[in-house]
């Protein structure tokens, strides 16, 4: 991707917060916005799945089954659907619009009724090749806090994925830079055969953002 061109810059407005201007400047100047909207994907984040898969040598692959938890705007979705992957089923607490091959419920994971709701969905065997998260609680701006926050989904969509996964079956979690909490590698240690941390270059260089994935289920 040519990231070579020259930046626009912003006006401030009159009653324009300087940090709006700031976040507005760089959505002009985003090369991924700007490169999303010319694919036609819901999202710069479709780019970050992209870039993971790319670094793996291709996990996504043809007649896979998937799951997508915090699926809103879609991006993750596309790239699964892109790929060939035969069944996506896809949860989020906002709506998303239809996506050839995608089957969406709008409902908060984190709701009790949740797993049991996407299983149905799943069908047949009930069994699943990825389960994907990119699932992140509202910030707080303290560190710890936000830190545990995203842990707990985390956890919550991992001990999903030891459910419905196959074996060599895989599990890819947003994480804040830090990675995963000790203990919780160490049980994934005892599930996958190989703990990697990425931070795709979509992922903005500031943000603590990076993507924990979990390889090769034993079952």
């Amino acid at each position: 991707m040519s990231r070579n061109k020259a930046k626009s810059k912003v006006r401030t407005a009159k009653g324009r917060k300087t940090s709006s201007t700031r976040w507005l400047q760089r959505q002009i100047n985003d090369p991924y916005i700007n490169e999303a909207e010319k694919a036609g994907y819901r999202s710069r984040a479709a780019f970050k799945l992209k870039e993971i898969d790319e670094k793996l040598g291709g996990f996504l692959k043809k007649d896979m089954v998937v799951v997508d938890l915090g699926a809103a705007p879609g991006g993750w979705c596309q790239i699964a659907a892109e790929k060939g992957c035969k069944k996506i089923v896809a949860i989020d607490l906002l709506q998303i619009d239809e996506i050839a091959g995608v089957d969406f419920v709008q409902m908060d994971f984190m709701d009790d009724e949740a797993p049991d709701v996407l299983k149905e969905m799943i069908g047949g065997d009930g069994l699943v090749d990825v389960v994907l998260s990119d699932m992140a609680p509202n910030t707080t701006g303290h560190k710890q806090t936000d830190h545990l926050r995203i842990m707990a989904v985390v956890e919550a969509g991992y001990y999903f994925a030891l459910e419905v996964l196959k074996p060599e079956g895989i599990y890819v979690a947003k994480v804040l830079q830090g990675g995963a909490q000790n203990t919780l590698l160490a049980e994934m240690k005892k599930h996958f055969k190989t703990i990697k941390h990425i931070k795709p270059p979509a992922s903005r260089k500031e943000s603590a953002e990076q993507y924990l994935v979990a390889i090769g289920f034993k079952g």
